[in-house]
């Protein structure tokens, strides 16, 4: 269902950007590298948080930590990251399989200044062994991003 919703919302705002599916599980930053050949950073990971009241997502290159002083900084607030059980109830997704696009609830959704090193990452795409090849600039503009530097 999750990689359903993904492929809807592709197919109704990007219908070029085709969906990679692979036989192996690309549920980790280290796992999605060594599948794609590509450096452990161009995996775009989404980080589920909880800010006061609000659910965010956060995605960042995957090598990055975020920094809990500047996310308190950006958001005005300590942020907590979601239990598995709450990131597939806000997002639809299962944990290793997270991303922005075809969300369950609408949700904020920001990219961290990180991922504009890269032309090209690659976020999962709603399973564990799916992702998109997509640039930095494209996924935020698809899913209405926001720009902050909240990483280490």
């Amino acid at each position: 269902m999750s990689l359903q919703s993904v492929r809807q919302f592709f197919a109704e705002n990007a219908p070029d950007i085709d969906i990679i599916e692979l036989n192996q599980s690309t549920a980790t930053v280290a796992l999605a590298a060594a599948a794609h050949n590509v450096e452990p950073g161009q995996i775009a990971k989404t980080l589920s948080l909880k800010i006061k009241d609000q659910v965010v997502l956060v995605v960042a290159k995957g090598d990055a930590r975020l920094d809990n002083k500047k996310l308190k900084t950006v958001f005005g607030a300590k942020a907590r990251m979601l239990s598995s059980d709450e990131v597939v109830i806000w997002t639809g997704h299962p944990v290793g399989g997270v991303c922005p696009f075809g969300l369950e609830n609408p949700l904020t959704v920001y990219c961290d200044i990180s991922l504009k090193q890269y032309e090209e990452v690659l976020p999962a795409a709603g399973a564990t062994h799916s992702a998109v090849r997509i640039s930095p600039t494209r996924m935020a503009e698809l899913t209405a991003a926001h720009w902050v530097d909240v990483c280490q």
